[in-house]
């Protein structure tokens, strides 16, 4: 027997500045190409992934899943302010029917990061007319595409900064860095500031917090105006925070500073995206370090973490769950092939207990860019030579895809 829905959405997840190449109107490039800046590397074409979307999709569908998550690019569709570009929302119509044709639901993300460089060099999400910009966007792409749009992603780890600082996965140098990197590209952009999604200063987490809170409800009231019955959420990034006898306050203080906030707001949800990557332990003392294996992220490889990052988000929010990023950072595809059915058996027992999930993405399709760390991490089901740009699938993915098919020949009675 099995406890995932016959309904349940079995995917990948990619997002288009990592992915598709030459966003070249966006923020995150003209920080890439900034000086200093916090980017190891510059993104480029990526995985030219904008011209090989039909290829792409052809890989998940020969292994039998039914969903794929990718955004649209809003540097792409308003590279100027009030210049909409119509063949693009042409070009992410034909991804929308290419992925439908194949069997593949489309869930679509608003903003997975990267905007356009004439909104952040504006003042970003916190300038006065943020959260109206980022609604003209939404209704936009739902007026084209959302009759055949499964779900809609708003925004996509709004508390990635958060969770960054959280667990100490940044050197104290980077914040410095950011901050004249930020600087250096306000002069460079004749504004007064300049901000992006995935690189905010520590001062200004807060006010982000609001504006992003104030632009998500924006966005999914000009989703609903279109189009009603269209399932809306966001996405957060989420640890799973478990707590040894006396650790319980350090747990919640994590849980309180860095996902209960959103987690409150995704009570008005259709749901709540997330996004686990590890697991953190705590004790009367604080943090506790586990022995064992660890990914490319430093972190214990734990395949339970989803499981519980997923209970927990349900528990506070009361709205179903839809995993829309889940992997492993490791150069030893092994351990990614291991891990993934692992990870899928903890979900099922989780369904099984009754918390409510609607489908699993896993993070990503194939190795990309991964943003300040550039090209050197591995997340993907599929690696991409650097110079050629060919797909090889790894053998991670055909365990992904044997789990899925075993998932599915179990029918519930």
């Amino acid at each position: 027997m099995t406890s995932f829905p016959d309904d349940f959405l079995w995917g990948v997840a990619t997002a288009g500045h990592q992915n598709e190449g030459a966003n070249v109107h966006s923020d995150i490039w003209f920080l890439e190409h900034t000086t200093p800046t916090l980017f190891r590397e510059p993104s480029g074409d990526a995985c030219r992934g904008y011209d090989l979307f039909e290829s792409d999709q052809d890989l998940v569908a020969a292994r039998g899943l039914n969903a794929l998550r990718f955004s649209v690019e809003w540097a792409r569709i308003e590279p100027q302010r009030g210049v909409v570009v119509e063949r693009e929302l042409d070009h992410y119509e034909r991804v929308v029917d290419a992925a439908l044709e194949r069997g593949l639901a489309p869930l679509v993300t608003l903003n997975h990061f990267a905007a356009p460089h004439w909104f952040s060099a504006a003042g970003s999400w916190l300038a006065p007319d943020a959260a109206d910009l980022f609604a003209a966007q939404a209704d936009r792409v739902v007026a084209r595409l959302g009759d055949r749009l499964a779900s809609v992603v708003t925004i996509n780890e709004p508390n990635l900064e958060q969770l960054l600082q959280a667990g100490g996965k940044l050197p104290p140098i980077a914040e410095q860095i950011k901050q004249d990197m930020l600087a250096s590209a306000a002069r460079a952009a004749g504004s007064a500031r300049y901000y992006a999604s995935n690189v905010i200063p520590a001062h200004a987490q807060a006010d982000f917090q609001e504006a992003f809170t104030t632009a998500h409800r924006a966005a999914v009231a000009a989703a609903k105006a279109q189009r009603g019955d269209l399932p809306v959420g966001l996405s957060i990034a989420i640890a799973d925070d478990v707590a040894l006898p006396g650790g319980e306050h350090h747990r919640d203080a994590r849980r309180a500073a860095v996902y209960d906030h959103w987690l409150d707001v995704a009570r008005e949800d259709d749901f709540i995206g997330v996004q686990n990557y590890e697991r953190f332990t705590f004790d009367a003392d604080g943090e506790v370090a586990i022995d064992g294996p660890r990914n490319g992220m430093g972190s214990v490889i734990e395949p339970g973490a989803l499981a519980g990052a997923v209970r927990y988000a349900y528990q506070r929010s009361g709205v179903p769950v839809l995993v829309t990023e889940h992997g492993i950072q490791t150069d030893d595809d092994t351990q990614r092939a291991a891990f993934i059915p692992a990870a899928l058996a903890e979900l099922e027992r989780e369904i099984a207990s009754g918390t409510p999930a609607l489908g699993y993405c896993h993070w990503t399709l194939m190795d990309n860019f991964e943003w300040i760390f550039g090209y050197g991490p591995k997340l993907g089901l599929v690696a991409v030579d650097r110079e050629t740009f060919a797909r090889t699938p790894k053998p991670s993915f055909d365990a992904y895809a044997a789990a899925v098919r075993e998932a599915r020949a179990v029918t519930v009675r």
